[in-house]
């Protein structure tokens, strides 16, 4: 096998990888072929109008800030991959901290890292386990 052979080869199972997800669209796929060939030619979808940046630190989301949160997942900006939590994505992807993203993107503190609906889920089952109930009135060492 020769180095252009091997070459194909190392595409064909990026690519086959990437399509085997069930988040990505037929677009996505052929955009990837065509980065990872030097193809120039992309589909309309990738043409589409970029939303402006939002963030200080020059990076341009990859959807709309406004349809980033969902009720059951919350959207990268950076990659456009959706989750129930973001940090571990954040580190392991992208290299970022919470607190880096959101200077990137000129977020607000409040806003969610985590989906509405698995953070109320998570937060039923501690409140169930009975974190959090304790007497603040009671010192430590005092009974």
């Amino acid at each position: 096998m020769n180095g252009h052979d091997e070459s194909q080869d190392m595409v064909a199972r990026i690519v086959a990888a990437y399509a085997s997800r069930p988040d990505v669209t037929p677009d996505e796929i052929v955009n990837l072929y065509r980065r990872l060939t030097g193809e120039v030619q992309e589909t309309p979808a990738a043409r589409a109008p970029q939303a402006p940046a939002a963030g200080a630190g020059g990076m341009h989301p990859a959807l709309p800030v406004a349809q980033a949160v969902t009720e059951d997942k919350v959207y990268c900006l950076c990659c456009g991959r959706g989750f129930k939590m973001l940090k571990r994505h954040l580190g392991a992807e992208h290299g970022m901290t919470e607190a880096q993203y959101r200077a990137a993107f000129n977020l607000a503190e409040e806003f969610p890292l985590v989906a509405p609906s698995y953070s109320r889920k998570k937060a039923a089952h501690a409140k169930e386990a009975g974190l959090g109930k304790y007497d603040r009135t009671v010192m430590v060492g005092q009974e």
